[in-house]
């Protein structure tokens, strides 16, 4: 029964923290979340920025079955043609600019990042590598090298040595960045440090100054990315146009999926000098590929990004409490600023015992994020900030 899944749970599948929250899932739709016990809730957290198009839209689920009934894995990532791979790449590049023409596809956020920083050691012959505080890059050892968050990376020196960290948004820093650097490695909206939107003065003199000292600028959109911002991609906001663009979370309409993308030029530097100049079993795997080629179109043909932005004017407006320092962000991409991490994570609990499932930031305790489907309506948005709401006058 449930207590005897839930001890197998804590026995037999490694644990990230001493305190799970255990919710049992049966089924998720749209934006809720099915449990054994009966309860719904309403999801603002979308498998942490995964399921924007909501959970087993139609179209991605029809997708899935119909290329499961074809073939699955047949071989490692660029020996055979495989039509998936194809189309999906077809279909993401004639949204990106011509210089972003060229897609790697891998299993996951992280993975995608350490290809990126590859890929610019290759273009440049540099070794030096530029990221930001308080960033946050995924959990390999490379992505972690470049992540800015000491607390998760003690334990696990020494990283890649030869990187340096700038303040996020901070102009006196830009001179970081110099001829010896290989890649900057920033994420356009700062996600685990609390939702960050940086100024467009900025942005604009970041990519000036990586082209003056010829580094490669490498923005990490796997948080950002498939409209989760209000735009498409969240560089689209900046008119900033990064050197490899990488993306993850999203991008397999649910599935396990990253890529990293560049230019073909760029791109062709790792098919020689060595041959397999990186190299993926399982990148481009065909059913994430459909399951994500579904769910750009659905993105798309749905205005999802525009949804985004409405949704997330709606939670701005209705988030006013004496508790509520501010709500950050930009689109379905928020953070609501308490000041009290205590308080985040009682505010958190709560809502979850109101039926509403909240997450918190890793590099920013004294907010939690608001980060629902990008499907979500004008009725879901009311009923989850009275929940909220309702939890901290109770708090009060």
């Amino acid at each position: 029964g449930m207590a005897e899944l839930q001890d197998s749970f804590l026995s037999h599948l490694a644990q990230t923290s001493p305190f799970p929250i255990a919710l049992d899932i049966v089924a998720a739709e749209g934006c809720h979340l099915h449990t054994r016990d009966g309860k719904r809730y309403l999801d603002l957290v979308a498998g942490l920025a995964v399921n924007n198009v909501g959970h087993r839209h139609p179209k991605v689920v029809a997708a899935i079955k119909a290329q499961a009934d074809r073939y699955l894995h047949v071989i490692p990532y660029g020996e055979f043609i495989q039509e998936p791979q194809v189309r999906f790449a077809e279909a993401l590049t004639s949204h990106l600019p011509a210089s972003l023409d060229s897609v790697y596809f891998v299993n996951s956020g992280t993975e995608a990042n350490e290809g990126a920083l590859k890929l610019a050691k290759r273009i440049t012959g540099r070794t030096g590598l530029v990221a930001c505080d308080r960033s946050y890059h995924g959990s390999t050892h490379g992505s972690l090298s470049v992540t800015g968050n000491e607390e998760k990376k003690y334990r696990n020196r020494p990283l890649l040595p030869d990187v340096r960290f700038m303040h996020f948004n901070v102009h006196d820093d830009l001179h970081i960045i110099d001829r010896s650097t290989a890649a900057v490695i920033v994420e356009p909206i700062q996600g685990d440090a609390g939702i960050r939107v940086p100024d467009l003065a900025w942005m604009k003199a970041l990519r000036k100054r990586c082209d003056e000292t010829g580094a490669m600028l490498i923005f990490d959109e796997v948080q950002t990315g498939f409209g989760r911002s209000g735009s498409l991609f969240a560089f689209e906001q900046f008119a900033v146009v990064p050197d490899v663009l990488v993306l993850g979370k999203a991008l397999g309409g649910g599935m396990p999926m990253g890529a990293f993308v560049s230019s073909h030029e760029r791109m062709q530097l790792l098919t020689h000098d060595p041959v397999l100049g990186h190299i993926t079993t399982f990148g481009g795997h065909p059913i994430p590929c459909v399951a994500g080629l579904a769910a750009l179109e659905v993105l798309l043909e749905e205005q999802l990004a525009k949804n985004a932005q409405r949704m997330g004017s709606l939670f701005k407006e209705l988030l006013v409490h004496p508790a509520i320092k501010e709500v950050r962000g930009t689109g379905l991409m928020l953070a609501v600023e308490l000041g009290d991490a205590e308080l985040v994570q009682r505010v958190v609990m709560g809502c979850l015992g109101r039926g509403v499932l909240g997450f918190w930031f890793l590099s920013c305790p004294t907010a939690f994020r608001i980060a629902p489907p990008l499907t979500i309506n004008e009725a879901l948005v009311r009923e989850a900030c009275a929940a909220i709401l309702g939890e901290l006058e109770m708090l009060q």
